[in-house]
């Protein structure tokens, strides 16, 4: 499984010719190393909820490139409006399976707010075995004690600027009750008025979550995640 973090929230997943990208907000964030114009190849856009800086530009870039679209089922009006093709868009929602090709997408529910429907997170099972969760927008929730009973989680992506999400203790404590192996921290640093760096949230690992491994990651520098 390949990485890459391009600030924010935004992520493209790749393993083995599949590629997912998930909340694309390029223009306009300031930790973007480059446009969407710069991606090879893009299978699935997701997107979290419909906040400007999460949907980004999902639809110009499922136009451009035929990526299939998953949004919440009460989101489709706003994505068709924004140009997304109707053809191309699955709407679902909390607890939904959605199949694009051979990726498994699950809804889970996130706490947070969205001005269509409600916000989500997604987890993904890769064909190859490999799953990953991005928590969207959220505050800390004891249910995600669960998805650790469906789903053998290698990756989360998981917000943890404080202010509009869960701070860094709180990721901490989210990866305790997920039991990742691998978290890659996000929504951070964008704005003055989040996280500026990943430092308490890597001494925060160290007291509530010790065996999850925390990626250093450079926005656009693709990582390997075992």
């Amino acid at each position: 499984m390949q990485l890459t973090w391009f600030g924010h929230s935004n992520f493209l997943l790749q393993e083995d010719g599949l590629s997912v990208l998930i909340d694309p907000f390029f223009e306009g964030n300031p930790k973007a190393p480059c446009g969407w114009q710069a991606l090879d190849r893009v299978d699935a856009v997701l997107v979290t909820h419909d906040h400007g800086d999460h949907v980004g530009q999902a639809a110009e870039i499922c136009r451009a490139t035929g990526a299939q679209l998953v949004c919440l089922f009460d989101t489709v009006p706003k994505m068709k409006g924004l140009g997304a093709p109707a053809e191309g868009i699955l709407g679902m929602n909390m607890g939904g399976t959605v199949h694009v090709g051979p990726l498994r997408v699950k809804m889970v529910q996130a706490v947070h707010s969205s001005a269509t429907g409600a916000p989500a997170g997604y987890i993904l099972s890769f064909p190859g075995g490999f799953c990953a969760y991005h928590s969207g927008d959220t505050a800390l929730f004891s249910d995600m004690k669960l998805f650790r009973r469906f789903f053998d989680i290698d990756l989360a992506m998981l917000s943890m600027g404080g202010w509009f999400t869960m701070d860094a203790a709180e990721a901490a404590v989210a990866c305790s009750f997920l039991g990742c192996r691998v978290v890659a921290p996000m929504h951070w640093g964008t704005f003055p008025v989040l996280a500026q760096n990943t430092g308490a949230f890597a001494a925060a690992l160290k007291e509530h979550a010790p065996d999850t491994r925390l990626l250093d990651l450079a926005p656009g520098t693709p990582v390997d995640v075992a």
